[in-house]
């Protein structure tokens, strides 16, 4: 406890740090309720009590595989949008022949806090985990009108591309409403849009999503480069 508010420590990627926040939100978790199904009987494996609950493949079948699973009870993320589409996984999957993977989903959260904070994709670290080189792209929102008229300043747009393509990896967007921002990422994802066509959408002005093209923009200068700029000096003043 502090005069102004309560310290928390915590540890991020080996650092260790502390910060002071005004109040303390311990999120307890939840287990899957798998006890008293006689899952046993159908020959359907769990893990009760690991968090995991029902285990299932790729395709959402569990250990028999007349039988699927979806939401909460199997999934490793606990979000009402994801057990919305992995039941629709299912339905394709179990009554039409289908065989969509869990895998192949592109999947945004978000943390509704002030500012909100929403994600989609790769992170620093996860790239770092999967040997990714990557190059990362942040607008800050005090450099957007809307965000300075609104006084909603705190938060920016971080977009992470493959080095040397725009192709988008992940995204983090912290803002007053990033949950509706993140949307645009996850559908350019989604669609293999690149950070430099965002660039060329045009966005209402003024918007906080603004903030999404101007990153575009940020990736678009980086291919002015040294020889490129010459190239162009010389071509306008031939030009001239």
């Amino acid at each position: 406890m502090t005069a102004s508010g309560k310290l928390v420590q915590y540890e991020s990627d080996g650092q260790k740090g502390e910060i002071e926040v005004d109040e303390i939100l311990i999120g307890a978790g939840r287990a899957p309720n798998v006890e008293g199904l006689n899952l046993e009987a159908a020959g359907v494996k769990y893990e009760a009590g690991k968090g995991r609950g029902v285990l299932v493949n790729d395709k959402l079948q569990t250990t028999n595989p007349n039988i699927y699973a979806a939401g909460d009870i199997c999934l490793p993320y606990q979000f009402t949008h994801l057990a919305d589409f992995s039941a629709r996984i299912v339905i394709q999957n179990a009554l039409f022949f289908g065989r969509k993977k869990f895998s192949a989903l592109t999947i945004p959260w978000c943390t509704y806090t002030d500012p909100e904070v929403a994600h989609v994709g790769l992170n620093e670290a996860g790239a770092q985990r999967q040997g990714l080189e990557i190059t990362t792209f942040i607008k800050s929102l005090s450099e957007v009108d809307r965000a300075v008229v609104d006084g909603e300043e705190e938060g920016f747009v971080k977009i992470h591309v493959k080095k040397g393509t725009d192709k988008i990896l992940g995204a983090t967007i912290v803002a007053r409403h990033a949950g509706e921002m993140i949307s645009e990422i996850t559908a350019a994802m989604v669609g293999n849009i690149g950070l430099g066509t965002l660039a060329s959408v045009i966005h209402p002005y003024p918007t906080q999503a603004e903030a999404i093209r101007q990153t575009g923009d940020m990736y678009n200068r980086t291919k002015l480069t040294p020889g490129v700029k010459r190239m162009f000096t010389r071509f306008l003043a031939w030009r001239r």
